[in-house]
């Protein structure tokens, strides 16, 4: 038997359904967009954008404890880190302290460590660390010059963001990062030279090596939190001096990565979850609640 409609015309099948949809209670849908804004929170933090957490001083004065950053964590699918970028990245062995050990967390603990890592609202792990890439695949950087400055391809590098400098007295020793001064390394293919902003503290490529570019995250390029801290991350412009020293120089461009399907994982899942959401059978235009005034 055919259902007709207020006008007498037939009503089709997928009308009655919409309409059945839409008289979904509310106590049904809200676990149900709950849930697709959960998912969407995980597919977001794993493959476009995470907030990480500053556990140390080694960024002071451009990053404090406590604050938090958001990592894009797609954009070097695209390309390879640059000079000035501030980068997330894993730790190699050597940069990893094997004498850090901690208690066994709880069940309860460990359950809200992995919330919280789904979401991007964890601290980082022991292997996470976070600095500013000085020196990219066949630049060469050595401190000082006459002014006690770094130097990369033989240009100076004004740093305003270093606040706090380490000593020029220790002589320099390729297992601590106590003094300024270091030999010239020659950053080798696929590895970048990083180092901290606030270098008395910072343990980086100048005592723990280079870093391969595999191993970074991402890039990160705002402080969020707190809120009085809200600030991009640029790239300070000493390091354009450099770019702009290499192209008169005529050195050859930094290689850049293939795209290949670096935001297809992304595309996918969100596409999946849109349309989760449109078979929620609230459409936009079918919406006739009002706000109270």
């Amino acid at each position: 038997m055919r259902t007709l409609d207020e006008d007498g015309a037939a009503d089709p099948w997928h009308r009655r359904v919409r309409r059945a949809r839409r008289q979904m209670p509310l106590w049904q849908e809200l676990p149900l967009l709950l849930v697709v804004a959960f998912c969407l929170a995980v597919l977001i933090r794993t493959f476009l954008l995470q907030a990480f957490f500053i556990p140390s001083g080694s960024m002071e004065d451009t990053l404090l404890i406590g604050d938090r950053v958001l990592v894009n964590k797609l954009v070097y699918d695209v390309r390879d880190p640059r000079r000035g970028e501030v980068v997330v990245f894993r730790g190699t062995d050597r940069w990893v302290a094997h004498d850090v050990q901690e208690p066994e967390p709880g069940f309860v603990e460990r359950f809200g460590r992995t919330v919280g890592d789904m979401i991007g609202l964890s601290r980082p792990g022991e292997k996470d660390f976070i600095k500013r890439v000085v020196g990219v695949p066949g630049d060469r950087v050595r401190c000082c010059d006459a002014q006690g400055r770094v130097t990369v391809n033989d240009v100076p590098l004004d740093e305003p963001y270093v606040i706090r400098n380490s000593p020029l007295d220790p002589p320099p020793n390729a297992d601590e990062c106590r003094s300024r001064r270091f030999e010239e390394v020659v950053v080798p293919p696929g590895q970048l030279f990083v180092m901290g902003d606030h270098r008395r503290v910072s343990q980086d490529a100048r005592c723990q090596g280079p870093v391969p570019i595999d191993n970074v995250v991402g890039r990160a390029f705002a402080v969020v939190w707190p809120s009085a801290r809200w600030a991009s991350l640029p790239v300070p412009e000493t390091f354009a001096e450099v770019e702009r020293a290499g192209a008169v120089a005529g050195a050859a461009p930094a290689p850049v990565r293939p795209t290949g399907a670096g935001g297809l994982p992304l595309l996918l899942p969100l596409s999946a979850a849109a349309s989760v959401l449109a078979r929620s059978g609230r459409p936009a235009p079918a919406r006739r609640r009002r706000l109270l005034p």
